[in-house]
Order: C-alpha cells, then sequence, then structure tokens
C-alpha cells in the first residue's frame, strides 16, 4: 500500500513530459535527457531527502506532515490552544527520544521568536493547513488519475473503443471503489501485496526487455550530463515539461505518511531494494522504446509492453491502481482524524472497528466527498494530461509543505545548528521551488484545480479552528471561581438525587459555566458528579495506562471530581470501549490512592491530579461481576454488594424501557462490588460505597448545546468566520454527542448562548 500510488507513476509520466512542445524536440538525446532527469530527481528526493532523511523524522513512529507539526507544538510550544499542562509533559511518549523539552535551548532565536508572536504560530498552522489540504486533494486527484491511466489501456489496444466508454468504465471502477471502502474492502486487504509485487516485477521485466530489445546504450544517460543538455536542448519547453516529470515522485509522501503502520527500516529496505531498481529499469525501458518509437509517446507505456504480455500486464496494472488509491484514500482519512483532533476540521463519524486492520479508519463524510471530485475531475478532463497537471500542483505544494517543516523539526526538535537545517532547505527546497515553478505554467490547463479545493477545505479548517479556540477562551473567562463553589456547602446549595453526573466539558481547569446554567434551571443535581474534559495531547498515542488523569475538585463532602481523558491524535474509539466502567474504577482507584497519601490533598482549590492506571494496585480494590448477565462474579475475595437507590416501581420502568431500547441492550452491563478489606479511614469505604451506589442508580452525561454569535460590534473578519462560517459547520456537522460516543439515551443537552 506505501508504494502503490508511486509505482503506477510510470503510465503516465513521459505521456506528460512529451506532451506539449516538447513533442517537437523528441529526439534520442531528448529523451534520454528526459530519462536522466527523472533518474536524478527520484535519487535525490525519493531516495535522499524522503527514504534517509524524512523517515527519521517521526513522532514515536508516526510520519506525515501532522507528525512534524506534533513535534514543533510540543517542543516549541507553538500550539494555538491554551490547553496544555505540566503533567502533560509526564506521559511517556511526549519527549523526542534522547530529548527532553525542557533540555531545549532556550537561546534559539527563530524559537522564541516565534513562542512570542501569535502572528507566526498563526503562519505556521496555516502552512500545515495547506499541506493537510492537499493531502485531502490527492485523496481526490490520485484515484481519478491510477485508474483512468490503467484503463486508457483499453484505448491503445483497440481502435474501436471509444474514450467516452474509457471514461464510464473508469467511473464505474473509481464508484465500485469508494462504496467498497466501508462495506468490506479490508476483507481483500491480503491481496494487496501480492498485486503491488506482481506489477513491480512486470514493470522491471518489461523494462529489461526494451533496454535489451531498442537501445541496450540507454544505461548512458544515468550520467548528469544528459540533463544538462536536455536543458540546453529544449529551452523553455524543458522547463516546462519539468510539470510531467515531476510526476515520478508522486507517491513519495506516502512513504512518510504510512510510517505508522511500518517500520523505518522495513520501508528503507523495501524501497532501495525493490522498488528503487523496478522503476528505474522501468524509466530506462521506456527511453529505450521511445528513443526508436518518438511517435508512441502517448501511450508510450502500453506500446512499450510485448503483444503476448499485454492482457496479463493490463489486468495486472488495473488492480495496482485499486490498490493505489486505497492507500491514497486511507492516507487521507488518516490525515483528516489527525487534523480533527488538534480541533481544525469539524466534527466527523470516525469508525474504526476491530475487525479492520490495525490502524486503519472510516470516515462516511470525506469517503463520498471525495468520491464526487473523483468523478468530477475524471468526467471534466477526460484526459490524463489534464488530471496530471492538478496532481502535480497538488504533490508540490505538500512536498514544499514539507520540507519547511522538516526545516523547523531539524534546528527546534533534534536541535541541530542553523546552518544544517537552511542546508537542507536550500539543497531539497530549491529542487522542489524549481518544479514548483514549472507546475505553476500549468494552471490553466488543469493546475488550477487542486489549488479550488485547497482554497475551500483551508477556509472550512481554519474558520473551525479559529471559532473552537475563540470558544474556548470565552470558557476560560467566564468559568465558575473556586471561591462561590465552596461557599456553597456540601450540598451545592441543591438537592443531591442519586445517581452520577459526568458534565462534558473542554476546561481543563476550574467549573464550567454550564454547570451554573443547569442548576439554576434546575436546582437538583447528582449524587456525584464527574467533569470530563477530552483533549488531544500532542503525541501520536497516549499509552492507556497514562490516559486517565484523575483530581478532586473542593472538599471530599462535595463529591466533585475532575477527569481529563488524554488522547494522542492518532488515538481513536472502538467499538466495545466503555467509558463509564473506566472513570468509575479511576476514580475509586483515586480515592484509595489519595487516602494512602499518593494522590491529591484535601482542600479549598483544584487538588492534584493523579494517573491512577499506573498504580500497581489499580483494578484489584474494586471488583467486577456480571460482565456477561446476571450470576457469577469476576471476584474470588469477599466483596461488598451495594443496592441501588432506585424504588422496585423505577426499576421495572428502567428494565422495560431497556427492551424497547437496542442500543441498551448492545452496552456492556457489569456490577462493581466493594472488596470487603479494611479500611484505615471509614470515610474512604464510605465514599466508595456512595460512588458504586450512585454508578448502580445510573450515569447521566451532561453537554452544552452552544449557540454562538459574535458581537456587533467585531470586526468583519471575525464576524464573518464566527456568524458566518462556523455557524454555517456546527449546524451541520455531527453532533458533539456523537463525536465521543455518547448514548443518546443517557443525554442532557443543556443550551448556552455565547457572545464572543
Amino acid at each position: 500500500m506505501v508504494f502503490g500510488d508511486l509505482s503506477l507513476s510510470p503510465l503516465y509520466v513521459y505521456r506528460s513530459t512529451f506532451s506539449g512542445r516538447l513533442g517537437n524536440y523528441q529526439t534520442e538525446d531528448t529523451v534520454f535527457g528526459a530519462f536522466s532527469v527523472i533518474f536524478w530527481t527520484l535519487t535525490l528526493i525519493s531516495l535522499f531527502k524522503y527514504v534517509l532523511i524524512l523517515l527519521s523524522a517521526d513522532d514515536n513512529g508516526e510520519g506525515g506532515i501532522i507528525a512534524l507539526y506534533s513535534l514543533l507544538s510540543r517542543n516549541a510550544k507553538f500550539c494555538l490552544l491554551p490547553n496544555h499542562q505540566a503533567s502533560d509533559e509526564e506521559i511517556s511518549t511526549y519527549n523526542y527520544p534522547g530529548n527532553s523539552s525542557r533540555n531545549l535551548s532556550s537561546s534559539s532565536l527563530l524559537r522564541r521568536f516565534i513562542e512570542r508572536h501569535k502572528e507566526s504560530k498563526t503562519s505556521l498552522l496555516v502552512l500545515v493547513l495547506l499541506g493537510a489540504c492537499m493531502v485531502i486533494s490527492i485523496g481526490a486527484l490520485a484515484p481519478a488519475i491510477s485508474v483512468f491511466s490503467s484503463i486508457e489501456g483499453l484505448k491503445f489496444r483497440s481502435k474501436d473503443v471509444h474514450s467516452n466508454t474509457v471514461v464510464i468504465i473508469a467511473c464505474f471502477l473509481l464508484v465500485l471503489l469508494f462504496v467498497l471502502q466501508h462495506r468490506g474492502f479490508h476483507k481483500l486487504a491480503f491481496m494487496f501485496t501480492p498485486i503491488v509485487i506482481l506489477w513491480l516485477l512486470s514493470i522491471a521485466a518489461v523494462g529489461i526487455y526494451n533496454i535489451l530489445r531498442w537501445n541496450p546504450v540507454v544505461y548512458r544517460a544515468l550520467s548528469p550530463y544528459y540533463g544538462y543538455n536536455f536543458f540546453k536542448l529544449t529551452g523553455k519547453d524543458g522547463f516546462i515539461s519539468l510539470g510531467g516529470i515531476l510526476l515520478c515522485l508522486t507517491g513519495s509522501e506516502a512513504m512518510f505518511a504510512n510510517l505508522g503502520h511500518f517500520t523505518a527500516t522495513s520501508i528503507r529496505v523495501a524501497f532501495t531494494c525493490v522498488i528503487y531498481p523496478c522503476l528505474i529499469l522501468q524509466y530506462m525501458g521506456q527511453a529505450a522504446f521511445l528513443s526508436k518509437n518518438l511517435s508512441a509517446a502517448p501511450m508510450s507505456f502500453f506500446a512499450s509492453v510485448p503483444d503476448t504480455f499485454f492482457w496479463p500486464v493490463f489486468f495486472v496494472v488495473t488492480l495496482a491502481g485499486i490498490v493505489a488509491s486505497q492507500a491514497v484514500i486511507s492516507t487521507t482519512f488518516s490525515v483528516v482524524k489527525e487534523c480533527h483532533a488538534f480541533g481544525c476540521f469539524p466534527r466527523v463519524k470516525i469508525v474504526h472497528s476491530r475487525r479492520w486492520l490495525p490502524g486503519q479508519i472510516y470516515i462516511p463524510e470525506i469517503n463520498w466527498i471525495l468520491m464526487v471530485l473523483s468523478l468530477a475531475v475524471t468526467m471534466g478532463f477526460r484526459s490524463t494530461k489534464l488530471i496530471g497537471n492538478a496532481y502535480g500542483i497538488a504533490y508540490m505544494t505538500l512536498a514544499i509543505v514539507t520540507t519547511w517543516l522538516t526545516f523547523l523539526v531539524i534546528n527546534l526538535v533534534w536541535q541541530k545548528s542553523l546552518v544544517l537545517a537552511l542546508l537542507f532547505t536550500v539543497l531539497f527546497g530549491s529542487v522542489d521551488i524549481f518544479y514548483f515553478s514549472s507546475s505553476c505554467m500549468r494552471i490553466p490547463k488543469g493546475g488550477w484545480v487542486p489549488l479550488a479545493f485547497a482554497l475551500i477545505f483551508l477556509l472550512t479548517m481554519y474558520a473551525w479552528h479559529y471559532g473552537l479556540r475563540n470558544k474556548y477562551l470565552y470558557d476560560q473567562h467566564t468559568k465558575l471561581s473556586m471561591r462561590w463553589i465552596l461557599s456553597l456547602g456540601p450540598s451545592l446549595g441543591i438537592i443531591r438525587v442519586p445517581g452520577i453526573g459526568l458534565i462534558y466539558t473542554e476546561l481543563a481547569s476550574g467549573v464550567p459555566a454550564t454547570f451554573t446554567h443547569f442548576v439554576t434551571t434546575l436546582p437538583a443535581f447528582y449524587q456525584v458528579v464527574v467533569f470530563v474534559c477530552v483533549k488531544t495531547v500532542p503525541v501520536s498515542h497516549v499509552p492507556h495506562k497514562e490516559r486517565y488523569l484523575i483530581g478532586r475538585i473542593g472538599p471530599k463532602s462535595y463529591r466533585l471530581y475532575r477527569c481529563i481523558i488524554r488522547n494522542g491524535y492518532k488515538d481513536t474509539y472502538r467499538d466495545g470501549d466503555d467509558l463509564e466502567n473506566d472513570l468509575v474504577m479511576s476514580i475509586a482507584e483515586f480515592i484509595q490512592m489519595e487516602a494512602e497519601g499518593c494522590g491529591a490533598v484535601d482542600g479549598s482549590v483544584d487538588g492534584r491530579m493523579a494517573v491512577v492506571k499506573t498504580s500497581e494496585k489499580f483494578g484489584t480494590r474494586l471488583a467486577i461481576a456480571d460482565l456477561f448477565g446476571p450470576g457469577g462474579s469476576s471476584s474470588s475475595h469477599p466483596t461488598v454488594v451495594v443496592s441501588g437507590y432506585k424504588s422496585p416501581t423505577l426499576q421495572n420502568l428502567q428494565a422495560s424501557y431497556e427492551q424497547e431500547s437496542p442500543q441498551l441492550n448492545c452496552r456492556k452491563r457489569v456490577r462493581f462490588e466493594l472488596l470487603d478489606t479494611n479500611y484505615k479511614d471509614p470515610r474512604v469505604k464510605e465514599e466508595l460505597l456512595e460512588l458504586v451506589a450512585a454508578k448502580c442508580a445510573g450515569v447521566t452525561y451532561i453537554i452544552g448545546h452552544s449557540h454562538i454569535k459574535a458581537r456587533s460590534n467585531s470586526p468583519f473578519l471575525h464576524r464573518f468566520a464566527v456568524n458566518v462560517v462556523y455557524s454555517f459547520l456546527r449546524k451541520n456537522c455531527r453532533s458533539p454527542a456523537v463525536a465521543l460516543n455518547i448514548p443518546r439515551i443517557c443525554l442532557i443537552e443543556v443550551g448556552m448562548n455565547y457572545n464572543m
């Protein structure tokens, strides 16, 4: 899957290169020169830049532009959302290997400049979002060019096949590809590797055949002199033709983006030992063929395939085009999920079933958007050349973004000298800009498409992040003071009813205004109150043991707790994850750790928080029974069974309601039992009994339902971003309950007005 897109580029590189005025210069020296440029481009960019250097710029094994931004965000504090906590730096995956955020050179002028200027942080975020937008654009363009170029072999083989027929077949395969994303494409994953290997061996064999038959001296074109001679002979037209040559690089970014699924060593070995030689042999073979068949450039690949092996190769290339498209689509899903985790993409439904491949996700909204865009591009352009022009612009823009982010990583994360970082940028950035300048010449001929896509997605993503950040700052400004909470007494001035109330808030500290709005409207609340904050830490994965951070608000008698659930940008909720049970177990462990002097201390303000699952005693002091229904206990130790508060009438009513609600029946049914052990402080046992009884009574989720509006005296751009773009996105994207996997039958929404 990693090399599928890269290995398909021989289908259209020479065709796009010689499609313009360069066809007038089509001689043996010109063909050899084009191959020389292709060879050195692959060697310099794909081999040296990506394989040897960029694969080392991983974030705990993850790659891609979001991984680079994550490294910068936690090592140089570039993130704009102010929800960072000192305890986040204690996560085992937080610090870069061999480095510590506390040991970073404080004298770095570049680091201090970016940290002190909000405009610099904003510019960096926009740069990253631009790269993410280009990944999404590639997700729409790559399937179109891969499938369409593989089907074009029919047109070459049979003159009776009309162009419309090729377009119809390509559109049918694209629809089938996107429809199968959720319905069972993962079941065919075992075929992906054999297909790509067979394709690579096929193009290598065809390349060797063409070299031996048509022009064995083509190996001389490996000399950079032929590349120099190419530009000397063709001049400006040769520079414009670089927009086609750069297509040999498309797919190189996938090696870095898919680093999380494989190790850097495996990718390096596979590329240097298999992929790189096969591609060079194929490009060399096509050059040998074209040097003796100058008129065959429009369909050079299929024309170079021997007639005997045409149909087997055509069948394999069609399958390889589908596999390559699948890889690009999966990468697009991953990038959208990572942007969503950083608060830079509207809420979407992220599906990750346990039966799927590890790390593979599915996003329905993005899948259908990509399908519509791919079909529109295929039916609108009806030409590999025009789609290639658009693909080239998207890829080179992404390459430039990656180069600049790597420059910052080398200087700020690796702590290398600024001279070394500039040397990397000048060497590879100059090549990127050189090719990008050539691609810009093709903007009127299809290159405008990814720019239009990027503009729409960039406006959407930045407006969402802008509105989310302003909402967070507003919540911080309007949160309740602890002095007011403490003045209410243990009952909080309201009636405390049985049960657990989970109040979702984006604040990592303080009591949100949602709580006040609820109790002033309905002066009653649950006996146990937990303020739950689900936030993303700038790391790829947070170990499950370190995910729950538990603390207490106010004195013990208030029964107010805080739970911060820390996720990495690659972490996903899976079917079967049970937040309620994990939360109760974590709070119970915190209560006992606190009594033993390991957790927070009682006080009048927020206590210190503890990562409870790292305790060796976690799960040994509170038993879970009835995992599979009535009867049977999960613990052999003596237990204290706590009965619920509900009357028999309410229990019967709940049972009948559960029978009518399939969603309730699907949830895991457990019963918590307190182990009958000796407690030094009887108040600890009392608090644990109250917690378990509250769980038996039921858990209710409380979340804010916001109506956001900008102030009338705000600047025009602020009002446009908040009132128009952000409000539209909030109304038309997934609700917070869906994004957080909150069961709607246990949900209470509290209306809130925001005037920002």
